[in-house]
């Protein structure tokens, strides 16, 4: 028997409803928009079958002189599919993998008994939202001891991964900070931008993002670097898009070299640096746009590579005040997905500004 999708998920109201859901009687003038850019996912043979009893995963693990990995994924995610195809299809990752980590995937949606490294008892859906997982992929990378040594919200590029996976295969933790880690072994790419990008909706020093009473914009901090690719596509390839730049409108966006010693007064009225900010915040990834709300709370974080659909909705998230309701960002995704293509338009979650529609 054919089994459906979890309807939680995020891609099931999108991406099958043309083939799981009955027709909707549209009218010409109000044709439903059409969905591209799910992606279906054969995961390696060698990750662990596991009972998903996490304390004797560790365990295991241990006595193999490996590290435990948790892989949160969901059906038809691009962005999964690519950290497998992309970067666990390079051989020299594989390698790594294999060598120096169990790995074991759970369903962000899915309905399998887990006992978790403190030996309380969830399914797979209800602990992804006990541990916040919001985007996927999710890695986390454990220790001996069951403390998460490095979480990886969304994807990383092959580049980067290799670099997150030395520093928990070496044991690094406990000797340097992961940001420096990074920073000193991160390897260089030739034609990549030695400056930061400009854009005429950042800013302009001195940075002073203390919320007043009765502000009502929302705040969006682009912690970047030099010499950083991610950077370059995100200004080439993902803030192009006219429908994004009207999102960014509505807040109050800075760009920051997470590196600086730039002055800031940050939303809660602290003055600092970029680089004691960025530190003090957890930047592990460059670009990574933090958004805060008019009260200046922290809402949600990119720390991956994004295209525009979903740069999109992680400032929309904020905007629209969504997050206030709905406090799972994919479900809210799934939401907005369906809002565009009742409109007659078409959802890719796949492409990147000016890309047409379905393109690989």
């Amino acid at each position: 028997m054919l089994k459906l999708p979890p309807l939680t998920s995020l891609l099931f109201p999108v991406a099958f409803a043309a083939l799981w859901l009955p027709s909707l009687v549209l009218s010409a003038e109000n044709k439903e928009g059409k969905f591209f850019g799910a992606k279906s996912t054969e995961y390696p043979d060698w990750f662990k079958e596991s009972f998903l009893n996490l304390p004797d995963d560790i365990e295991d693990a241990k006595a193999a002189g490996k590290r435990l990995v948790i892989f949160f994924h969901q059906d038809g995610c691009p962005y999964c599919n690519a950290l497998v195809e992309r970067n666990l299809a390079q051989k020299d990752i594989a390698e790594k993998v294999k060598n120096n980590f169990d790995v074991i995937g759970i369903n962000m949606w899915g309905d399998r008994e887990v006992t978790y490294v403190n030996g309380k008892q969830y399914i797979e859906k209800t602990l992804a939202e006990a541990l916040k997982v919001q985007f996927t992929p999710t890695l986390l990378f454990y220790d001996e001891n069951g403390k998460i040594v490095l979480r990886l919200n969304g994807y990383r590029s092959p580049r980067i991964f290799g670099v997150d996976l030395d520093y928990v295969a070496l044991r690094k933790e406990n000797e340097i900070n992961y940001r420096d880690f990074v920073k000193a072994n991160l390897p260089a790419i030739e034609g990549s931008s030695k400056d930061m990008h400009k854009e005429d909706f950042f800013g302009k020093e001195p940075y002073n993002l203390a919320v007043a009473a009765g502000n009502k914009t929302p705040i969006a901090v682009f912690f970047e670097q030099q010499d950083c690719p991610d950077c370059d596509t995100l200004h080439q390839k993902v803030l192009p898009d006219k429908e994004l730049r009207k999102i960014i409108s509505h807040f109050k966006s800075v760009q920051l070299d997470m590196w600086s010693k730039t002055p800031v007064v940050t939303p809660q009225g602290e003055q600092t640096t970029a680089r004691e900010w960025a530190n003090k915040l957890d930047i592990k990834f460059a670009p990574s746009i933090v958004v805060f709300n008019e009260k200046g709370e922290e809402i949600i974080r990119t720390e991956g590579s994004f295209k525009v659909f979903h740069t999109q909705g992680i400032l929309d998230y904020v905007l629209s005040g969504k997050y206030k309701d709905q406090p799972s960002f994919q479900r809210y995704l799934s939401e907005r997905a369906d809002n565009i293509r009742e409109k007659g338009k078409d959802v890719d979650i796949w492409n990147y500004a000016g890309e047409a529609a379905g393109k690989k």
